[in-house]
């Protein structure tokens, strides 16, 4: 019977680094920390409102061909799982999802934004085939993203002010001021702050429960770190937007 426990012993130690090798990483691995997984999360929720939205309403083909260079800086990161760099390019991977479906629409089809949502979830399959992939990471920053998207026009359809963006994206730049400034005032009413104190709150409670399931030292556990990272920042993006656009309406981001 000691012989036999023994050996059993053996072959558990035998195969717990290759389970481990699968689920946790090393501590030199960047991005392993919470605090860097949420940082940079966060960053690259934020980067398209700074760059990507300038560049692809002035230069959309080149926005739009960027992608491929994400995307191959995603696949060279993220080739080897003992890389340290490999959290970095599972991310990429999402991050490139993101910018194409936000050049997609933002450089053609902008006027239109019963597509937004649609559009921008054109790599939605290969996110959901990704997250049974060592890039779960990624499709869960990707698919994160395309929820917060779709929460953030569902509180503007219900608040009124996707009635209004058709008209403010073909009217020329002294028009447009005007028609957001019209709007902004809607989203003073009680109803509008309804809406939108009623969305924060579930898309907030969304965010914590997904953390709740998070594991940092593990794979799955990263990626729902960084679901809750990514609606959290879009829930803060969002309320910075709404407060400019009722004090300034030309920093709503749609002139």
């Amino acid at each position: 019977m000691e012989e036999l426990i023994t050996k059993n012993l053996e072959v558990e130690n035998d195969f717990k680094p290759e389970l481990d090798g699968l689920y946790e990483f090393p501590s030199s691995t960047f991005l392993e920390k919470p605090i860097s997984l949420r940082l940079w999360s966060s960053f690259f929720v934020i980067l398209p409102i700074f760059l990507q939205a300038p560049w692809v309403r002035f230069a959309p083909v080149s926005a739009l061909c960027f992608t491929f260079i994400i995307f191959l800086a995603a696949f060279n990161l993220s080739r080897n799982e003992s890389n340290r760099w490999f959290l970095v390019g599972s991310l990429l991977f999402g991050v490139s999802g993101s910018w194409l479906g936000g050049c997609l629409f933002w450089g053609w089809l902008s006027p239109y934004p019963i597509l937004h949502v649609l559009v921008e979830a054109v790599p939605l399959p290969l996110a959901f085939v990704g997250l049974g992939t060592k890039w779960k990471i990624g499709s869960s920053f990707y698919i994160s993203s395309l929820f917060g998207t779709a929460l953030t026009d569902v509180a503007i359809f219900l608040t009124g002010i996707m009635d209004q963006w058709r008209e403010v994206i073909t009217a020329d730049s002294e028009i447009a001021p005007l028609i957001l400034q019209k709007t902004s005032e809607n989203l003073l009413h009680i109803k509008s702050l309804s809406i939108i104190f009623l969305m924060a709150i579930i898309i907030w409670v969304i965010s914590k429960e997904i953390f709740n399931f998070a594991v940092p030292h593990s794979i799955q556990g990263k990626a729902f770190l960084v679901s809750s990272y990514v609606i959290q920042t879009t829930l803060i993006v969002d309320g910075i937007f709404i407060v400019l656009a009722i004090i300034q309406p030309t920093f709503s981001g749609l002139v």
